[in-house]
């Protein structure tokens, strides 16, 4: 039986992260970076797919965990009959290698241990060979082009393709065990001292997170979620993956599992401002200058996704040998959505420019001339279908988000150009912005049901349509937009939570409910009731997204409300942004009646 998702942690290096359940196991890690095939698998299977575990040998009473303080470095304590042992894990900042460091602490008693180590590459099909290191200090597990190296001073043996390890560990004792990865054709890495490894990954984050700007009452959750932002970075390159992992379900047993290994331009301009108003202006514009490299070229073959150092060929295939989580398939890598057509991302690119200048970071000189190239293409095709936000596969639709973000990246770049003393044609964007301004409102906007729906002609609704008063479109006070609210309480809801799709929709090729409801989007509504000055309603659904997060304040894509479960792929990065601009909005008007400090700056 597989751990619910809530019951994982996470560690990372900020090039790769793996997934530690409760009970001891390491059940994920992609090796060397995040969108490298997966070393233990055990998530999308069992055991048989790639695992590690060090815990208790038996009668285990009670165990709980935390983060060391504000930092990355997990700690699990064990409650035994004979005693108890914590077992700490890390991942050291990347050096010379990616190392995962794991550290079995006696604290009272003498409690036996078991380590079983199950390294299936490539997904959890390729079993290594394995053999001892020349100088007989390591293990040596190969297997094509990987190998991972295994240091410990306990004695290991090979047993059913495992390598196996039993001992005592008593109060006050320390057993090390360090697993490095290595390309195969290359020396055997050096070996780390883990309790240096240790001292230097705990100054590196606590370094890291008292740079942090932010200070209210939500301290905690805000930190948790930016160091998980952290992590969730790619550090070469500055690309922020969606989440590390892929085909987590988006509901249980269902077949909408895909790949979030991979850099989406759609979080763009929240992840910009979450980082920036939060102090981190350095990953600020390391994001910035990943997003100018992404989209650099032909503006026609922007994507809507990129790999973590901007690659664009995703091609998607599927692990058939994977059975999926509790069964949940296919199991997908690589993800065909990115040669969509999403025109929300040219809004995305554009406005996430245009807040860096505002809040004065220093961009390269290439950065204006790529906007306008863009803008001059979007001038062409702002009329065309797309499809969507939520990448609905099939055939196009002109979203009505899809369109209001075209006219973001008109109202932005003439903002810019404005303030900034730019060079740009405005006559022209001054027309357009106008001319889709218009279509929206006449098209996407249903007088009937005294909302805009998804898109135009549909009768439906969409969360997306939450962001129109954030994004500047029209603001909160604005008939339409109050309407589009209670349109969105009224059939969205469940149970509390908002769902990104009406569930009034029927499509041949899904049965409802498609998915759990969809954090961020509950989020959104708390932003939109900011914004209108209903703090009380926004208070509450910040309070309840915040209840749901797991034991070590991780949160996933979405939440099963019926089975009481996080679905989706985990820890996600969107979800977390928007924790933290919601945090920030809240407190920013709590404290003052000005606009919040996260809102989308339209001047």
């Amino acid at each position: 039986m597989s751990c619910r998702i809530e019951d994982y942690a996470l560690i990372g290096d900020c090039e790769t992260a793996a997934l530690v359940s409760h009970n001891g196991s390491i059940d994920w890690l992609c090796w060397p970076d995040f969108a490298s095939d997966a070393c233990f698998a055990a998530l999308l299977g069992d055991h048989n797919h790639g695992r590690w575990l060090i815990a208790p040998k038996s009668g285990i009473k009670s165990s709980s965990r935390r983060y060391r303080g504000n930092t990355l470095i997990l700690e699990t304590r064990f409650e035994t009959d004979e005693g108890a042992v914590e077992l700490i894990d890390f991942m050291p900042p990347r050096g010379h290698a990616s190392d995962v460091v794991r550290m079995v602490r006696g604290l009272s008693g003498s409690v036996p241990m078991r380590m079983d180590m199950i390294i299936r590459f490539g997904f959890g099909v390729d079993i290594p060979w394995v053999k001892r290191s020349e100088d007989r200090t390591a293990l040596l597990a190969i297997c094509g082009q990987d190998m991972a190296v295994l240091r410990t001073p306990v004695e290991t043996r090979g047993e059913n393709m495992t390598t196996v390890a039993e001992f005592t560990i008593k109060a006050g004792e320390t057993v090390p065990f360090v697993l490095t990865y290595a390309p195969s054709h290359l020396p055997v890495p050096r070996a780390i001292d883990p309790d240096r490894a240790l001292a230097d990954t705990e100054g590196f984050w606590r370094d890291w997170s008292g740079r942090c700007t932010y200070q209210d009452e939500n301290d905690d959750l805000v930190m948790r979620s930016l160091i998980t932002l952290k992590a969730l970075t790619f550090a070469p390159t500055g690309g922020i993956v969606a989440a590390p992992t892929t085909s987590l379900p988006e509901k249980l047993g269902g077949w909408r599992n895909w790949d979030y290994r991979f850099c989406w331009l759609r979080d763009a301009t929240f992840t910009l401002l979450a980082l920036m108003n939060s102090g981190y202006t350095e990953e600020a514009l390391a994001w910035h200058d990943w997003l100018l490299r992404a989209a650099a070229g032909a503006p026609a073959h922007m994507q809507i996704m990129y790999g973590i150092m901007g690659q664009r060929r995703l091609t998607e295939w599927q692990a058939e040998w994977l059975p999926g989580y509790e069964g949940s398939q296919p199991v997908r890598i690589g993800n065909a959505a990115h040669a969509q057509l999403q025109l929300d991302v040219f809004g995305e690119l554009i406005d996430a420019f245009h807040q860096a200048r505002m809040a004065k970071l220093k961009l390269y000189d290439g950065t204006w001339s790529l906007e306008c190239a863009v803008l001059d293409h979007l001038t062409d095709v702002w009329d065309q279908p797309d499809h969507g936000i939520w990448e609905r596969r099939g055939e196009g639709h002109h979203y009505v988000f899809s369109k209001v973000m075209t006219w973001v990246a008109f109202d932005r770049a003439i903002k810019s150009a404005e303030k900034f003393g730019l060079k740009a044609p405005l006559e022209r964007w001054y027309r357009l912005r106008e001319t889709i301004h218009k279509d929206v409102c006449a098209k996407g906007f249903d007088a009937a049901l005294n909302t805009f729906v998804v898109s135009y002609g549909s009768r439906l609704l969409d969360a997306s349509l939450l962001l129109l008063p954030a994004v500047g479109f029209l603001p909160c006070s604005d008939p339409r937009i109050r309407g589009t609210i209670e349109a969105i309480e009224q059939h969205l809801i469940r149970d509390g939570f908002v769902l990104r799709h009406d569930p009034r929709e029927r499509r041949p090729d899904e049965q409802e409910p498609i998915e759990g409801a969809f954090l961020a989007c509950t989020l959104w509504l708390a932003d939109a009731h900011v914004l209108a000055g209903n703090l009380d309603k926004a208070d509450v659904l910040f309070r309840r997204v915040v209840e749901i997060a797991n034991d070590v304040g991780l949160l996933a894509e979405e939440y099963d409300t019926q089975a009481r479960r996080q679905t989706g792929n985990f820890p996600q990065a969107l979800t977390h942004i928007a924790l933290v601009t919601t945090a920030h909005n809240l407190s920013a008007a709590k404290a003052t009646s000005k606009k919040p400090a996260m809102q989308r700056s339209e001047s």
